[in-house]
């Protein structure tokens, strides 16, 4: 099981944060967090339940981890492996994770796919969702897969839907001109866009659309 000692700054100090995979004690704090780094319009029926966390942790608890402050929990990213033909990139949410309940995982797959990630507002702009994407990173490289995959949000876009199409939002993005919530914060993870999939999540901010944004990896051909 994976376990990481590390130091942020909060402000002008040195504060220490465990990284670690989550488990069955963590779920009350996990739901939690997923309300509070969640609220509406987000759909409140898409954040976790028990079943769900059972499963990360009893199908593929290595891509199950949290980031852990003082004793509670700030943020946590899920993940499962699949089989993913570049050819034919588009998928749901829905589809790619069983509705977040994993029961497809495949152990064979060769690419690590995030199926969720959350930061707690009051622990935002510390740099755990970057912390958290680099250790996934390792896992790709440990395991040999081709990449880490994932399809992000695009929670800005419904503020300028009437003006622009999703492609111009998303070039506006990566050039520089407006920033988003998500894809600026995958962005400077070292995630690159390849596909812009319609009714990825049923996500009123992103007037459901996803963006599939891949990491691959350095050591593979």
């Amino acid at each position: 099981m994976y376990r990481s000692e590390q130091f942020i700054f909060i402000g002008q100090k040195a504060v220490p944060i465990v990284i670690r995979n989550y488990r069955k004690e963590d779920f009350i704090q996990l739901i939690d967090l997923q309300v509070e780094s969640f609220p509406p319009p987000f759909p409140q029926e898409l954040l976790w339940n028990e079943k769900q966390l059972k499963n990360h942790i009893n199908i593929f608890p290595e891509g199950a981890i949290c980031v852990e402050i003082d004793g509670k929990l700030a943020s946590s990213l899920t993940s499962l492996c699949v089989q993913f033909d570049p050819a034919k990139p588009k998928h749901s949410w829905a589809e790619i994770t069983d509705n977040g309940y994993i029961t497809n995982h495949d152990a064979n797959g060769n690419t690590l796919y995030i199926v969720d990630i959350c930061v707690r507002p009051s622990f935002r702009s510390l740099g755990l969702g970057k912390l958290m994407m680099q250790t996934m990173y390792h896992i790709v490289i440990e395991k040999k897969l081709d990449r880490l995959l994932g399809g992000g949000r695009i929670p800005g876009y419904s503020k300028y839907a009437d003006k622009m199409s999703v492609e111009e939002y998303l070039e506006a993005v990566i050039n520089g001109t407006l920033q988003d919530p998500v894809i600026t914060f995958l962005l400077s993870c070292g995630r690159v866009p390849i596909a812009i999939v319609e009714n990825y999540l049923e996500d009123e901010e992103s007037c459901n659309y996803g963006v599939l944004m891949e990491w691959k990896n350095p050591f593979k051909k």
